[in-house]
């Protein structure tokens, strides 16, 4: 930035040289002595073939800097933006359980791909901005040189012009915001119909959630364009003021100031010059203010989620041979659990073991506790008092997160990710072998897989939406039983499939009894019918718990 302002301060003073050689001394009106002796101080002969020589010489350096900022800007840029979203996402993956489910998530990918996107402008406008600054000041210093008087009361006009605009600046970060909260509603609303579909096709309401997104795009481009007629204005007036105190300043040069061409026309390059600047160095502060939202809401979500990051300790690394291992029982000692905005504890003064190898069942209304029940089983959560344990190990700090890599969680909407059933089968463990992968098959009842024309190699599709529900969940299953979990935690996972699905997993999860411990989360279904254990739950606390059978 200080080597293109400077080639092009040093091409603008060239002028009045220029001038001299032109026209003689007198071109000068006596005012430029001191910068003609300092040239010919540095050997530079006054005479016009040499100054044009380094003009161009300038330019063609100006040029290769300018690319060079350009670049090194690009990339500074970029390196920003992707550690900023990197973090983001980190902070997100790495947050307590507890703290990442009451998050909006809808709300975390607009800012993970718009607001972060805009992050990225403000950085370009900020870059932009000190380039602006740097050129100007490097005019600033051509003009003293040229005629202190007049450049400092240019310089100070600047000053004015730029802190009158300072209103201006807090109306952008106010439709900054407005932009903000835009965006999130649109990218609520897209998340919600996209995952809706079925519904709103079933209810006739296309046109209704049409327009409703058609209204969310109309507010954010009624803030994008509230900001653009602001600034349109703003630049406008600028314009119009910084001429007339370049006329004014020209006038009183001549009319009071007894300045010579030598002086006024290299002046009147420089202001020309440096009036653009003025209003790029505005624009570029306006637009920094108008992502200035974004910048902050990036921030407060990494401060948000890292401040919620699960506790490292010296033990967050155990290895899984040191792990909990739940070859006796899981207990729980006089557990709560509470969320933030209710009154009742989700979980209250609960006390059960789940003894190893069985098949444990909790029923219970929906908003029991069940599901926090399975969280703290899975280690997902700890409770705000008393305690869960594996074996009578604490399951707190690192052995907690090493008890997470002995369980397996399916839950009642199958997770799949686009690619194929093997890749979806081996995500959960990449050194699988061939044989793993047809054991696990069986033992989940999805031996269909072998049947499809391209067996593992068969696309799922975005969610898995290529295969039906039932086929999604035995797949599901089978991948959980890849990991050879201690703990496999079933939540509703069956509630919504057929009678003939239900009793298929059913008699696969009944055939893994002895071999892992199996929590089961539900309330209707075959499950039932194959428990060791039922356990009852009602408002947060244990009502009764019996034998099956």
């Amino acid at each position: 930035m200080i080597a293109a302002a400077a080639t092009e301060s040093i091409g603008l003073m060239l002028l009045a040289p220029m001038l001299i050689a032109l026209g003689g001394a007198q071109m000068g009106g006596g005012q430029l002595g001191g910068l003609v002796e300092w040239l010919a101080g540095l050997g530079l002969p006054i005479s016009p073939e040499p100054l044009l020589g380094l003009f161009v010489v300038l330019v063609i350096v100006r040029a290769a800097v300018v690319q060079a900022r350009a670049l090194i800007g690009q990339s500074f840029e970029v390196a920003v933006v992707d550690s900023l979203r990197f973090r983001a996402w980190s902070a997100l993956l790495h947050c307590d359980w507890r703290k990442l489910s009451a998050m909006r998530q809808s709300d975390n990918a607009s800012l993970l791909i718009s607001e972060v996107d805009r992050v990225g402008f403000a950085i370009n406008q900020g870059i932009a901005a000190l380039g602006v600054a740097v050129t100007l000041l490097g005019v600033g210093l051509a003009g003293l040189a040229i005629s202190p008087r007049i450049a400092l009361g240019a310089g100070l006009a600047g000053v004015i012009m730029l802190a009158a605009y300072r209103g201006l600046r807090r109306k952008a970060s106010m439709f900054g915001e407005q932009l903000s909260d835009a965006y999130a509603r649109v990218f609520g609303a897209v998340n919600e119909g996209l995952g809706a579909l079925r519904v709103i096709k079933s209810f006739g309401k296309e046109n209704d959630v049409a327009r409703d997104l058609t209204d969310g795009f109309a507010s954010l481009r009624a803030a994008e364009r509230a900001y653009l007629v602001e600034s349109g204005l703003g630049q406008a007036a600028l314009q119009i003021v910084g001429s007339l105190v370049l006329a004014l300043g020209v006038w009183l040069a001549l009319a009071h100031g007894g300045a010579g061409p030598a002086v006024i026309l290299p002046l009147v390059a420089l202001f020309t010059r440096a009036l653009p600047l003025l209003g790029s160095l505005q624009s570029s502060w306006q637009t920094w203010s108008h992502c200035q939202p974004a910048v902050a809401r990036t921030l407060a979500l990494i401060s948000e989620a890292e401040s919620a990051r699960e506790a490292d300790t010296p033990e967050s690394g155990l290895p899984q041979s040191l792990a909990p291992g739940l070859d006796s029982v899981l207990s729980f000692e006089s557990v709560v659990v509470r969320f933030p905005g209710r009154e009742q504890p989700a979980v209250n003064r609960v006390s059960l073991e789940i003894p190893a190898g069985k098949i444990v069942l909790v029923t219970g209304h929906s908003g029991s506790g069940k599901s926090t029940l399975a969280d703290l089983a899975g280690g997902l959560i700890a409770p705000d008092k008393g305690a869960v344990k594996v074996d009578g190990v604490l399951l707190a700090g690192g052995h907690r997160r090493a008890w997470r890599a002995q369980v397996a969680y399916v839950q009642q909407d199958p997770v799949l990710f686009d690619g194929t059933i093997r890749s979806n089968l081996v995500w959960a463990s990449p050194e699988a072998s061939e044989a793993d992968l047809l054991r696990v098959l069986g033992e989940a009842s999805a031996q269909f897989v072998l049947a499809l024309p391209d067996g593992l190699e068969t696309p799922v599709g975005e969610s898995g939406h290529r295969l039906s529900g039932g086929e999604r969940q035995r797949i599901v299953l089978a991948r959980a039983l890849l990991r050879r979990p201690r703990l496999l935690i079933l939540d509703e996972a069956t509630s919504a499939l057929d009678a003939e699905t239900d009793m298929a997993i059913s008699a696969a999860i009944s055939a893994l009894r002895g071999r892992m411990t199996v929590l089961v989360i539900g309330h209707r279904g075959a499950l039932q019918g194959i428990a060791d254990q039922v356990v009852t739950i009602q408002n947060g606390c244990i009502i009764e718990s019996n034998a099956a059978g």
